[in-house]
């Protein structure tokens, strides 16, 4: 018997990107907060206690699940390095031409030594009126998985709890965001396009990605 290949949406629980809003096909709704960082290391011995004291302060605050997540890619150059020519090949002076040139040198030599790696942090605010979705088990690619049951047609009354549903994961997303910023993180929720391309790069992990997440709102 001939095997028959899927479609890779089917594979994917992801329904659809609206709003900030990420739709999944058994019904649940996610939220993605895109958070800063802050050098732990570098506080004082009093400022560590409190921001410690802060985030188990928000952890037993939260009455639902909520995943953190660290998302690790190597940071790729090539743009960069790109410019640096243009800006050699534009440049009049020789000597200033020797030294962008020794200067993309000695970059493409360090990259190859040295893998550049960013790590971006995330918060994952899962809502679903009748079970809570986590994805706790498999990370945040557990939402990449194949959904049971058949399809519905949403009825008028659906889109009513949908609406009802949207506005509960907002408030969850708010008070994530409210306990964040306690600590002094910035915390922002992901718009349409950042999420498409989180969830693409993570399910493309073998290709490079196409821009960072933009915390400068």
């Amino acid at each position: 018997m001939a095997q028959t290949n899927l479609p890779t949406q089917n594979l994917v629980e992801i329904k659809k990107i609206k709003d900030g809003t990420v739709y999944l096909k058994n019904g649940g709704l996610v939220q993605v907060i895109v958070v800063g960082g802050i050098n732990f290391d570098l506080k004082s011995e009093g400022e560590q206690n409190a921001i410690i004291a802060t985030f188990q302060k928000f952890l037993n605050s939260l009455d639902f699940r909520t995943q953190f997540f660290i998302h690790s890619r190597k940071v790729n150059i090539q743009k960069y390095l790109d410019n640096m020519q243009e800006r050699k090949k534009n440049e009049e002076n020789e000597l200033l031409k020797i030294q962008i040139d020794e200067y993309i040198n000695f970059i493409k030599s360090f990259v190859e030594q040295n893998a550049i790696i960013s790590k971006n942090f995330f918060v994952v605010v899962p809502y679903d009126s009748t079970a809570d979705v986590s994805g706790a088990a498999g990370g945040i690619l557990s939402f990449f998985k194949k959904p049971s049951g058949d399809k519905k047609i949403p009825t008028p009354e659906e889109g009513v709890r949908i609406q009802e549903n949207l506005e509960q994961l907002r408030n969850r997303a708010e008070g994530v965001i409210s306990g964040l910023t306690q600590m002094g993180l910035k915390a922002i929720p992901m718009e349409d396009d950042e999420l498409t391309e989180l969830f693409y790069n993570l399910y493309n992990p073998q290709l490079v990605e196409k821009k960072g997440m933009n915390l400068a709102k």
